[in-house]
C-alpha cells in the first residue's frame, strides 16, 4: 500500500518517567463515497450507494468488491470504467468514486432500501435485518473436495504479517489474504476496516477474472464477523481462517453455505468450527 496511506504526527512517548518529543505513524482514515451510474428508462442515473470510512487506496478494487459482494452487480463485465469524481464540492476530490456500468445493464437495488453507511468497525451497520444481507451468490452451493493441511495452514499467519507494510509502521490496519491450496500468497489488502480490506481483495480477483474463488484460502488478520464470511460466500470461498475469533452468526452462516472456518489460528494452534473435513489434521498416534 502507498505511503499515502500513512500519516506523521508529533507525539510525547512516555516511558516510565522519561518522556520524549517524536513523530509517530498513523494509519488514515477517510470517506470514500462511492456512486453509481447507469442508463434507466433511456434517461442516466447517478445514485450514491455508500459512504464508507477507509484507508486510501486500491478505491476501484474497493468499489468493485463491495458492490459484487452486496449482489448490486453480477460480475466484473458489467462495469463500463471506475474513476474518482473530480468535482469542486468534494473537500478531498479523491474521496468520490464512480462506477459507470454498461449500456442496458441495471443493478440490483433492492437491497438499498437501507441506510447505506457503513462504518469501518461495522459492515452492516444500518442493514434492517439479517435477511437483507443474505445476498444471492451463483457460487454458493457449490461443492468442492478441496483441503489443505493442518501444517500448512499454521504457516499462513506468518506470510500475511510479512506482506503487512503498512501495519508495521501504525499497527492501526485490518489484512486479508488470499492463499491458494500450496500456500503461496496471491492477493493481500489491508484497510482501517475489515470489511474494505475484503472487498479490495474481492474486488482485485474480480478484475483479474478469478472468480469463483473455491481453490483459495481466505486469511483474515483479526475475527471473522459475519459480514466477512457473507461477503466470502459471495466470492464462492471455501476455506477461511481468522487469526481471530468468529462471532456465533458467522458460524451459522459458515455451516449454511458449507464454508470451512477456523478461528484462533496463531501460536501452532486453531479451532475448527465448521466444515473441519477439508483441514487434513496429523494422525494422532494417542487417539483410540
Amino acid at each position: 500500500m502507498a505511503q499515502s496511506s500513512i500519516k506523521r504526527i508529533p507525539v510525547i512517548k512516555v516511558n516510565d518517567s522519561c518522556d520524549t518529543v517524536t513523530t509517530d505513524a498513523l494509519a488514515i482514515e477517510e470517506p470514500l463515497e462511492i456512486r453509481l451510474e447507469y442508463t434507466l428508462e433511456g434517461e442516466q442515473t447517478v445514485q450514491n450507494v455508500s459512504v464508507t470510512m477507509r484507508t486510501p487506496g486500491n478505491d476501484a478494487e474497493l468499489a468493485s468488491g463491495f458492490l459484487f459482494t452486496e449482489g448490486i452487480i453480477k460480475s466484473v463485465d458489467e462495469i463500463d470504467n471506475i474513476d474518482h469524481c473530480f468535482i469542486a464540492c468534494a473537500e478531498n476530490k479523491e474521496n468520490v468514486i464512480r462506477v459507470k456500468l454498461k449500456d442496458g445493464v441495471l443493478p440490483n437495488l433492492q437491497n438499498t432500501e437501507r441506510n447505506f453507511y457503513t462504518t469501518s468497525s461495522c459492515g452492516v451497520c444500518g442493514k434492517g435485518s439479517i435477511n437483507a444481507i443474505r445476498t444471492v451468490s451463483s457460487f454458493i452451493n457449490q461443492k468442492n473436495a478441496i483441503s489443505i493441511s493442518s501444517e500448512l495452514l499454521l504457516q499462513l499467519p506468518d506470510a500475511l504479517r510479512k506482506q503487512q507494510e503498512v501495519f508495521e509502521e501504525t499497527g492501526g490496519l485490518h489484512a486479508c489474504a488470499l492463499f491458494n491450496l500450496k500456500g503461496e500468497l496471491l492477493l493481500v489488502r489491508e484497510d482501517v476496516g475489515r470489511h474494505n480490506a475484503l472487498d479490495k481483495l474481492i474486488g482485485a480477483a474480480l478484475s483479474k477474472n478469478w472468480l469463483s474463488l473455491n481453490n483459495s484460502v481466505l486469511l483474515l488478520s483479526g475475527r471473522a464477523s459475519f459480514e466477512l464470511v457473507q461477503k466470502a460466500a459471495m466470492a464462492g470461498i471455501s476455506i477461511i481462517a481468522a487469526v481471530g475469533a468468529p462471532s456465533s452468526l458467522a458460524v451459522e452462516l459458515a455451516e449454511e453455505f458449507d464454508i470451512t472456518l477456523a478461528g484462533f489460528l496463531r501460536n501452532q494452534r486453531f479451532n475448527i468450527y465448521t466444515a473441519g473435513y477439508r483441514i487434513l489434521l496429523p494422525v494422532n498416534e494417542n487417539s483410540n
